[in-house]
């Protein structure tokens, strides 16, 4: 293990620190782009009806294929993996954002009204919180999602765990490949953990156990 650190720690933390801001940054723009989606498309339920089906299919592209058309027109940029992941993550986190919100009790949006709350804080104090059990669980399955997909930002030459993945399969080395292997499932492993624990926060008690 010494010698495995001495030759490979620092690629190894690079490749770690690498990943994590692949995934920080574009589940974090995906979703800012989900909720405002989202909200939009729980008011226009027709636009919903075609929106979340082609998204739907898009999702069933391959990555790499996605990936790959990005590099020709963008280069070998960080950019062209942002955009990609950004992309692949917004859609857990706008169907179940969508989901949260119209599964609102309509009684709770006429109460609302009845105590002359605006659209707009019906939406911030009443909907939104309704929805959060539902939004929080979508952007858990995106980041678990985004860690394993961030594994293919290698193939382009662009660094992450699965740069030593790949190493490790060309050269037949399995130190290598569980290296890449074992953080970027450490990786998702924390990343659910600390959302499951931003949900305990926001989400009150009474909530979470009328969701169970």
């Amino acid at each position: 293990m010494s010698r495995f650190l001495s030759l490979y720690g620092e690629r190894l933390a690079a490749a770690c620190v690498t990943h994590f801001i692949y995934v920080i940054v574009s589940v974090s723009i995906a979703f800012v782009i989900a909720l405002l989606l989202g909200i939009l498309l729980s008011r226009v339920p027709r636009l919903a009806g075609l929106v979340i089906p082609l998204m739907s299919v898009f999702q069933t592209i391959p990555g790499i294929v996605f990936i790959g058309i990005l590099f020709l027109y963008l280069g070998m940029k960080p950019l062209t993996v942002i955009i990609a992941l950004s992309i692949y993550a917004v859609f857990p986190i706008l169907k179940n954002t969508y989901v949260g919100l119209v599964e609102v009790p309509a009684e709770c949006i006429e109460a609302a009204k009845g105590c002359g709350m605006s659209p707009v804080q019906t939406l911030v104090r009443v909907e939104i919180p309704l929805a959060l059990p539902s939004i929080i669980s979508g952007l858990r399955m995106s980041t678990v999602y985004t860690v394993s997909w961030a594994v293919l930002t290698a193939m382009i030459g662009l660094g992450g765990l699965g740069e030593l993945i790949y190493a490790g399969v060309s050269s037949n080395n399995n130190a290598l490949i569980l290296a890449g292997a074992i953080p970027a499932a450490l990786m998702a492993v924390m990343f659910s953990q600390a959302i499951d624990l931003m949900r305990k926060l926001l989400i009150p008690k009474q909530i979470r156990r009328d969701i169970k």
